[in-house]
């Protein structure tokens, strides 16, 4: 079943039970609301009568009593209770006598009296003040309340159906308000399915189901720019591990063919080494990538000196620096410990570092500071600056400059830095010729920082 018919299932059986309940609850008060306003108005036309029958004999009581009677239709009994004698009584023989013997013994403390299978309301009064004296006693039978309560019952049901037609349609109304958006919402979940990113409609809807939608866009855009991305990966990971292959198997087939001989051969075997050892550093890094994507085991956190990692990546990058005659210049200040994966993070500032050597004319100048809840390590060259073209797609992977090697190692910093926790921006220098890597770690409570 569908949720719409489910919800409007749902909200109808509730509707009737709670509507049954108040129903029956309501009948069953309608007739004791009905006894307790016969008795009072049985009450007060007794009083009336008796007021009546104590005034002094004319035609006009005479007159009142018969229109009373008359226009009220009561049934009233008059027996004089010391000698159970009838005096007066508009009630069937059979029924004014047994009154009149059981009022002492039984009927005296009843509300309703029973007689011939039919019960009544009665009200009793003495028209005398003699403990054996006149009783007067005015009934109504009880099925004339209960027709009443009937009748009422009746139109309760008709005001109860007609409720619950207006009720299931106004449940109708809002569940399709409900409903419908996540009925489109459903349609929407098969399109990305099957990967129809380019066929995604907005869907109109509020509270919740507007925080779903947004999400399951976001999530769309998300799985398109991944599935985009590794597209991408493939084809240069193709294209990266293509070309050393094609070197080697060249210079391999050459030997084996005895194209290449004496210094040519060396000189081969040599680039074939060279390549094998670029293919391999692809791989590995293509592996490390991969790991840091998906393995929550290879990252290991213990508490370093961010500060000092920072100066062990520089002295081993110094003999880079010299072969490319860039001057290095690190600014150290205090001392800060952080819980980071020394290793990866060591290899994340290498990777930075080396970069900006390539790119460098003259210098390249690291500078550590920290805020608040920051630490920030800056490395700044002083080279021709990041292509715009590039800016955009630099820590992507197999994208890489004239310097860049296998087009790898930012995409693994910015990994590496985002697994810590922090972040890793590129920019080029506005007042001078260059660009800036900034990466910024936060903060992490640390018992040697406390102490």
């Amino acid at each position: 079943m569908k949720l719409l018919h489910q919800l409007n299932t749902a909200f109808a059986v509730l509707i009737i039970i709670v509507m049954s309940i108040t129903a029956i609850i309501l009948y069953s008060l309608i007739l004791n609301m009905l006894i307790v306003d016969e008795k009072r108005q049985l009450e007060d036309k007794g009083e009336l009568l008796i007021d009546l029958l104590n005034e002094e004999d004319s035609p006009v009581k005479v007159n009142q009593l018969s229109q009373l009677l008359r226009d009220s239709d009561l049934r009233v009994l008059m027996f004089d209770r010391g000698q159970r004698e009838i005096l007066y009584s508009s009630l069937p023989p059979e029924t004014a006598t047994l009154w009149a013997s059981q009022y002492d013994e039984q009927l005296h403390e009843e509300d309703l009296w029973e007689s011939q299978g039919q019960d009544f309301v009665v009200y009793d009064i003495a028209f005398t003040p003699q403990a054996d004296g006149v009783i007067l006693v005015l009934a109504t039978p009880l099925k004339d309340l209960q027709a009443v309560q009937t009748m009422f019952a009746w139109r309760m049901i008709y005001v109860l159906f007609i409720g619950l037609l207006l009720a299931i349609a106004i449940s109708h109304m809002l569940n399709r308000r409900l409903v419908t958006p996540l009925i489109r919402l459903k349609k929407e979940l098969k399109k990305i399915e099957h990967r129809k990113f380019q066929e995604l409609q907005p869907v109109k809807a509020s509270g919740e189901i507007e925080e779903v939608e947004h999400s399951i866009r976001t999530m769309a855009a998300e799985l398109e720019n991944y599935i985009r991305t590794q597209k991408q990966f493939f084809q240069n990971a193709s294209h990266e591990l293509k070309t050393p292959l094609m070197s080697i198997q060249g210079y391999a087939e050459g030997i084996r063919d005895g194209v290449f001989e004496g210094e040519a051969a060396d000189k081969g075997l040599n680039v074939m080494i060279k390549e094998t050892e670029r293919l391999k550093k692809i791989v590995n890094e293509m592996i490390l990538l991969a790991k840091l994507d998906s393995d929550e085991n290879v990252y290991h956190p213990e508490e370093v000196d961010i500060h000092e990692l920072v100066e062990q990546a520089t002295e081993g990058l110094y003999p880079l620096a010299r072969e490319k005659g860039v001057e290095l210049v690190h600014n150290q200040k205090d001392s800060y410990y952080l819980s980071i994966d020394p290793e990866k993070v060591m290899q994340a500032f290498i990777n930075i570092i080396a970069n900006a050597i390539r790119h460098a004319t003259a210098s390249v100048t690291i500078v550590t500071m920290q805020s608040s809840d920051e630490i920030i390590i800056e490395v700044q060259d002083d080279g021709t600056g990041i292509p715009e073209d590039i800016l955009p797609q630099l820590f992507e992977r197999f994208i890489k400059g004239k310097e860049g090697e296998t087009g790898l190692g930012l995409a693994i910093s910015r990994a590496i830095i985002e697994r810590s926790g922090g972040k890793i921006i590129a920019r080029n220098n506005e007042k001078s010729t260059g660009a800036t890597f900034r990466i910024i770690l936060p903060k992490q409570r640390s018992n040697r920082n406390e102490q």
